[in-house]
């Protein structure tokens, strides 16, 4: 009986290996960039309770800011303010690179349904590929630290902002598209003015989505030096210090809760 050997582990091991050796620069730049980043981010936010609360208050309305103040008073409390920002932080950039690209991909996806069968397999593998898998390259690219957390989690949380852009724009009525074609409209003045804001809720439910996921990739990346609450969890379940571990996974769930509130009245009128 003859077996057949595919050798797809060690193809994706020297495809790492050539572009490890000779786009180290490019990737120091990416690092640079992304560290940059993070730590405005960590700067803006450390020791900034007033800003989330207000935003909470704008946002979402009274009795959800003065929750969101209690919770946050509770992460103060607990001394895990330090590390609620670095996740913070951390979550934030990886959003904003998922917003960056998936957006743009999801309105060309919708443009092209050529393209949309290319690249939904590619989201479908990025979705269901164990997110642990994500670690081993970017620490090949970044080394250990914050950086090559962010880059796995912008990896594993992007797909959903991608498909609900698509889905938005798609799901627009023929009718309207009809009515501003009728009215002259431009490729542009189409896009802009009719698509996206009508498509505007789907695509803030795939930014929800998109919070949420970083969310969950906090422990994850924590195993690759990732910081913030990741590290206090992980703490918790490798010297089994189960009080220190559900503090940090408490923390999660109220940073999880107020961002979920916030991305939630985005699309809702004040």
């Amino acid at each position: 009986m003859t077996v057949i050997n595919l050798p797809i582990g060690e193809v994706v091991e020297v495809a790492i290996d050539w572009m490890t050796k000779n786009l180290s620069d490019f990737f120091d730049i990416i690092k640079l960039i992304l560290l940059g980043v993070l730590n405005l981010f960590e700067g803006i936010f450390n020791g900034i309770l007033g800003l989330i609360v207000l935003i909470c208050w704008l946002r979402v309305g009274k009795k959800e800011s003065i929750l969101a103040a209690i919770g946050l008073c509770l992460i103060y409390g607990m001394n895990l303010w330090s590390e609620t920002m670095e996740t913070l932080a951390l979550v934030l950039t990886a959003t904003f690179i998922a917003l960056a690209i998936g957006i743009p991909l999801g309105i060309w996806m919708a443009r092209s349904d050529k393209l949309d069968q290319i690249v939904r397999p590619i989201l479908d593998f990025m979705q269901t590929m164990p997110a642990f898998v994500y670690l081993i390259p970017a620490v090949y690219f970044f080394d250990l630290g914050q950086v090559p957390g962010a880059v796995a989690t912008v990896i594993f949380a992007m797909p959903p902002v991608v498909r609900l852009t698509s889905l938005g724009i798609r799901q627009v009525s023929e009718d309207v598209i009809e009515a501003s074609d009728s009215f002259g409209a431009t490729y542009k003045q189409k896009l802009f003015q009719v698509q996206i804001p009508l498509a505007m809720p789907t695509i803030l439910a795939g930014l929800n989505q998109t919070i949420m996921l970083s969310l969950s990739m906090v422990v994850i990346s924590s195993m690759i030096g990732g910081g913030g609450l990741g590290n206090v969890v992980l703490r918790g379940i490798t010297q089994m210090k189960v009080g220190e571990g559900f503090e940090g996974g408490l923390a999660v769930v109220i940073l999880a809760m107020i961002l979920d509130r916030v991305t939630q009245s985005l699309g809702k009128e004040k």
